[in-house]
């Protein structure tokens, strides 16, 4: 039974640290992160686009399958999961061994390792000492720091460089599982939602996907918002002057646009939408008693308050509908664009019954002739909704420390790369003195491969001058190397 369990666990552990398995989990990942991007998202998409984008029948299927919101779902999560340990089984199965290559790098040059090594290179010299003075002379001209190896039968040489290299991939490993780990954070714990605000109007409450509301430690107000157009008319930008108040006193503000949210306490709010509420912020009218229309008079009404035309009489703003129409002796609205505007106004007198005066005058409604003022439409100015799409990420931290992280693995993974030289001087099958030189890259071995004849054209070049001298010179010693 033990065997059994044992033999079951080995198997499953192989699997995982699989680099196939691994391969085939983060295509996986890669695959449904791309379709969460090209499917429409809740709570960032607003309900009636996505009934517009999709038939019932689809909507409710990519809902029950939770592509709608794909990354805050179980089975995506569940998969980040997966890939994490994969990636961690991985990492812990192939890093002794990457450890052990830098720790104790292989030195030795036995005439197995010389026979075995693909890149390598012969010369003839004139004794052992003189050999591995001209290689090490070279090699120190060349940036490397040979070393001196004692070896039972012979010296050699020794020299490396960026020996970082080897641990590049797992940079890029730790890279992803903070990147990972930032996304699970942010799906068990972070949340979005949706607010919507008017000029002046602030909310402590973001409405949520599910239709419940979640409660803010805080309270956002809308100052002030706009929108800036091309010349051509088409919306250019979206702004929003926000402020955030917190135990009665205003704390932070920001104007922000899209893509420049407000951060505060981990809650970000992003500019997402912009547009008309169908109600009216101020009306501009001229008004003119009925008895002597020369001298009108201009007034301004705003939604709820009333303005005093005479000592005797005030006007209010009852209703306002931007695009009317009239239907089983009732006013109704069609749409919240400014297509066919009606005005309903109560003029109030403390010597008659209020009169219900509408602009224009619509039959069975109207009592536009029974007012003592008449009215007429100059100007007015719609009142305004900013849409703000409320987030808490908390697992970004991760996310852009894995980014950075990830940038810095890659660099060393195409920029730095693991090369080694060995020299030593053994005799030939003629007897003769004979510096061997051989190397090796753990990548971009092409070029490697010039770089290694480039030196070993020097050392060459070293010995064929040396060999031209009349007298012979003393070179560099090894001696204190």
């Amino acid at each position: 039974m033990a065997g059994t369990v044992h033999s079951t666990g080995r198997k499953l552990w192989q699997t995982l640290s699989s680099i196939k398995t691994g391969v085939i989990l983060l295509i996986a990942v890669v695959i449904i992160a791309a379709a969460g991007t090209l499917i429409l998202q809740r709570p960032v998409t607003e309900a009636d686009e996505m009934q517009r984008a999709y038939s019932p029948q689809m909507l409710r299927f990519l809902d029950a399958a939770g592509l709608t919101d794909v990354f805050h779902a179980w089975w995506f999560l569940l998969l980040l999961t997966l890939v994490s340990v994969s990636i961690v089984a991985a990492s812990i199965d192939r890093f002794p061994r990457a450890w052990r290559f830098v720790a104790r790098p292989y030195k030795n040059t036995d005439e197995h390792f010389r026979h075995a090594l693909s890149t390598q290179r012969q010369f003839c010299v004139q004794d052992d000492e003189f050999g591995l003075a001209v290689a090490s002379s070279v090699l120190r001209k060349q940036g490397w720091k040979p070393e001196r190896v004692l070896g039972e039968k012979r010296v050699s040489l020794f020299a490396e460089r960026g020996r970082v290299a080897e641990f590049s991939v797992y940079i890029v490993h730790a890279s992803l599982l903070l990147i990972f780990l930032g996304g699970i954070i942010d799906g068990l714990y972070g949340w979005r939602g949706f607010v919507t605000l008017t000029r002046g109007q602030q909310s402590s409450e973001v409405a949520m996907r599910d239709g419940s509301l979640r409660k803010l430690p805080f309270t956002v107000r809308c100052d002030s918002a706009g929108q800036e157009n091309y010349s051509d008319g088409s919306p250019k930008r979206w702004w929003s002057k926000l402020a955030i108040v917190e135990g009665g006193s205003q704390t932070d503000q920001k104007e922000i646009v899209v893509n420049d949210p407000l951060v505060y306490k981990g809650v970000r709010f992003y500019q997402a939408s912009y547009g008309s509420t169908g109600s009216v912020d101020t009306l501009f009218l001229a008004a003119s008693p009925t008895s002597t229309p020369t001298n009108p008079k201009q007034i301004a009404l705003v939604p709820g308050q009333s303005v005093a035309l005479d000592a005797d009489t005030s006007v209010r703003l009852a209703e306002f509908i931007p695009d009317y129409v009239v239907s089983d002796r009732q006013v109704y609205t069609r749409s919240n664009q400014v297509e066919n505007p009606a005005v309903h106004l109560i003029v109030e007198s403390k010597k008659s019954a209020p009169v219900n005066f509408w602009i224009p005058a619509i039959p069975g409604f109207e009592e536009n002739a029974k007012s003592s003022y008449q009215f007429e439409a100059k100007d007015l100015k719609l009142a305004y909704f900013t849409g703000l799409e409320v987030s808490h990420e908390p697992g970004q931290w991760a996310v852009w420390a894995g980014v950075v992280l990830m940038g810095l693995g890659l660099v060393c993974v195409f920029y730095l790369v693991h090369t080694r030289i060995w020299a030593t001087v053994v005799r030939n099958s003629r007897g003769q003195w004979e510096l061997w030189l051989g190397g090796s890259a753990n990548r971009n071995k092409e070029v490697f491969e010039e770089r290694f004849q480039q030196l070993a054209d020097e050392i060459e070049t070293r010995f064929k001058a040396h060999s031209r001298r009349e007298e012979p010179q003393p070179v560099e010693s090894l001696v204190g190397a």
